[in-house]
């Protein structure tokens, strides 16, 4: 991730908001607290967590690219303070946007197609906190015969890459079909998604729309039906499958390596700013990967 982070391009967009001490301390270079956030982002860890990790790791403390005979790490409450200011100006999606616009000029993407999908994200559901109350923008969902307490993270990827092109989030009892409209791009022709979606191109932001209501929606047969098909509509499925397991790749990146499989943060918009850092990152991981594969 060292080399594959687009430093220079990411400083740019955080340096605008940044502030500057006229008094005081000096603040701390933008690119240090933003190599320290995204250790806290990609190892799922708390503001004194990642602290005391760099300090425990040598890896780490390579990464941040400090001198430790003459600096010392940030603290928790500097990082505490920086993670704000990404929340208060959405930077989490100006990093996404910014690396959506780079695959996008370097021919990373394949326009045409999208896979739309969604995936639970549990929430704290004690109250053993310091309101004593839930999350009051978290909401409880069944799903078979589980009953979950969360949000939702809903993702758009290009059908030819698996690279996540757009993120949103709500609570976990909002529909999967509710966010359909906000996943496709405009050029988007045929779009991909698992049986939860039957129905999506009657819905009002598809159906009353002049681009979306000419997309060919291939969704999955429900399971119910699938065993009383002919042979060669089974293949279809089967192909259909195919290309949906692509949209799985970014979600198994962001629960099993950067961990993120419960809510950290109270309200919808600190999370969303989490997500969009998240699978900004794991489409600079797959693209990582992809090119140590070719090489």
């Amino acid at each position: 991730m060292d080399t594959t982070i687009p430093w220079t391009r990411w400083v740019g967009l955080i340096e605008p908001h940044y502030y500057s001490n006229t008094r005081g301390r000096k603040p701390k270079p933008i690119e240090t607290m933003l190599r320290m956030y995204l250790l806290q982002v990609w190892f799922s860890l708390s503001d004194e967590g990642v602290e005391e990790a760099i300090y425990d790791s040598y890896a780490m403390r390579r990464f941040m690219r400090l001198d430790f005979a003459v600096e010392q790490v940030p603290d928790a409450t500097t990082l505490l303070h920086f993670r704000h200011l990404l929340e208060k100006h959405r930077l989490g999606e100006k990093l996404f946007e910014s690396q959506n616009q780079i695959f996008e000029a370097e021919g990373w993407i394949m326009r045409g197609g999208s896979i739309v999908d969604a995936t639970i994200i549990a929430a704290p559901s004690s109250t053993k906190n310091a309101t004593g109350t839930r999350d009051p923008e978290m909401h409880q969902t069944k799903k078979g015969n589980q009953w979950y307490f969360g949000m939702k993270a809903h993702i758009g990827a290009d059908a030819g890459t698996g690279y996540v092109h757009s993120v949103s989030a709500t609570a976990a009892n909002v529909h999967d079909l509710d966010l359909i409209h906000a996943l496709i791009r405009c050029d988007d022709e045929v779009v991909y998604a698992d049986a939860g979606y039957q129905g999506a191109e009657k819905r009002p932001g598809v159906a009353g729309e002049e681009h979306r209501s000419k997309v060919e929606f291939r969704v999955a047969a429900r399971k119910s039906r699938l065993a009383a098909m002919a042979e060669p509509d089974r293949q279809a499925e089967s192909r259909k499958a195919g290309v949906r397991a692509k949209v799985e790749h970014p979600f198994l990146i962001v629960k099993r390596d950067f961990e993120f499989t419960k809510t950290r943060y109270r309200g919808i918009a600190k999370n969303l700013n989490h997500l969009h850092v998240l699978f900004a990152s794991a489409n600079w991981l797959m693209r990582a990967r992809a090119v140590a594969l070719m090489g």
